[in-house]
């Protein structure tokens, strides 16, 4: 358990954010599949890339990725493509987040690929075809985890003849796709999006340098705390204006909420502007950036601001059913939330009462709602270990800037 209590002070600070593990996790299978030629630098501390960076180096038969979505997923096209023969496997969790989409795409490229339990969900045995995997065309729902999109166009040039991938449907999460081939363009490996059609033919990784940016995930808790703050001047380092992640819109979603970005050379300055009632958005749809859901509803909430968030599907399948645990979580601040299978609706109520919040082994549900300290007398987190997934440094930074977390 963690508490957390701050003083009615300015917030100010120099924050340190961890670098993305977004980028870092696809740099890594850039690097394996390059054979070791590409080098990086700034690669996140986050639980999830070091995981990566533990299993791509390891001879062991059996992989362990424990919570880590992008790892499972990464892995599996990177093993499957590379003729490694593996067995994946994770936290019960894991093993109940489905997976089946992009075990199919990689057979009709000529894995093979069997279910050790439930059809469908890890684990996986990745069974060795002695040779690299043969393209062709590729037809995927637009609609389902980017992962899947991600780590099929990764391989893509490695695969003999290429991928030409058609996303049916609606794209999900467009931001993360453009990501994987911004970062495989930085590698020398063209690509075309044309419509709904992508195309990478069979090319080599080149070598080359990258140094990985600082996540605007980790950032987007920083706009909420400036959000929620009486006065804020934050600087956050490492965040570029002309950025590969998606999570960037945060700075844009926050200008109406009081919070100002000025993009220098080093990072981003947040300054507290007044608040632009006729400016606050009544609906928001995060089907390109998922994880400010959770981020926004506090802030939404603890402004007393009714809106509506749409676009929601994937977080169903995330770490925990997020929808249904933001609702719950807020629900112990009066809020009055209605709930779909795709969407939330939030009450503009919110009592300032101290709470014990749930974080459902999700780390980001504990970093969504620490900034509600800055409105509560006080809040208690059942679980101080779970953001070591994406920020490890994350209780020790709100130290930094004053929030006053009292030994256990």
């Amino acid at each position: 358990m963690i508490t957390l209590r701050y003083p009615n002070s300015p917030l100010q600070g120099h924050i340190a954010l961890p670098s993305s593990k977004s980028e870092s996790n696809r740099a890594l299978i850039m690097q394996g599949l390059s054979g070791g030629q590409i080098q990086l630098e700034n690669l996140s501390s986050a639980r999830d890339t070091q995981t990566m960076i533990r299993l791509l180096e390891s001879e062991g038969h059996v992989l362990d990725v424990i919570d880590a979505g992008t790892t499972m997923r990464f892995l599996t096209a990177f093993f499957a493509a590379t003729g490694r023969d593996q067995i994946l496997t994770g936290t019960p969790r894991m093993c109940k987040r489905p997976i089946g989409i992009l075990v199919d795409a990689l057979r009709s490229l000529g894995a093979e690929i069997l279910y050790w339990k439930q059809e469908g969900y890890p684990p996986l045995n990745i069974v060795s075809q002695g040779s690299r995997l043969k393209g062709g065309e590729l037809a995927m729902k637009g609609n389902v985890s980017s992962q899947f999109i991600s780590a099929i166009l990764m391989i893509a040039p490695i695969v003999a003849g290429g991928i030409t991938l058609t996303l049916e449907g609606d794209i999900s999460s467009r931001p993360y796709i453009e990501m994987t081939l911004g970062l495989m363009r930085h590698f020398g490996i063209e690509s075309q999006w044309d419509g709904q059609t992508i195309t990478v033919s069979s090319q080599a990784y080149q070598p080359g340098n990258y140094k990985i940016e600082s996540d605007w995930s980790a950032a987007s808790y920083w706009y909420s705390m400036a959000a929620l703050a009486d006065d804020a001047d934050l600087f956050l380092n490492g965040l570029r204006q002309d950025s590969f992640q998606g999570d960037q819109q945060i700075a844009h979603l926050m200008e109406p909420f009081g919070v100002h970005s000025d993009f220098q050379t080093d990072g981003v300055k947040l300054t507290k502007t007044p608040i632009r009632p006729d400016d606050l958005p009544q609906e928001i749809n995060f089907t390109e950036f998922p994880d400010l859901a959770q981020t926004m509803a506090v802030v939404a909430a603890a402004h007393n601001h009714p809106i509506t968030f749409t676009g929601l599907h994937t977080l169903r399948v995330k770490e925990t059913d997020r929808i249904e645990a933001i609702a719950t979580e807020l629900g112990k601040f009066g809020t009055e939330i209605e709930t779909g299978p795709d969407y939330l609706k939030i009450s503009g109520t919110f009592t300032p009462n101290a709470a014990e919040l749930a974080t459902y082994d999700d780390h980001r549900m504990a970093m969504a709602f620490a900034p509600l300290a800055l409105k509560v007398p006080e809040l208690t987190f059942d679980d101080e270990e779970v953001v070591v997934k994406s920020y490890p440094e994350f209780w020790d930074h709100l130290e930094q800037v004053g929030f006053d977390i009292p030994a256990e």
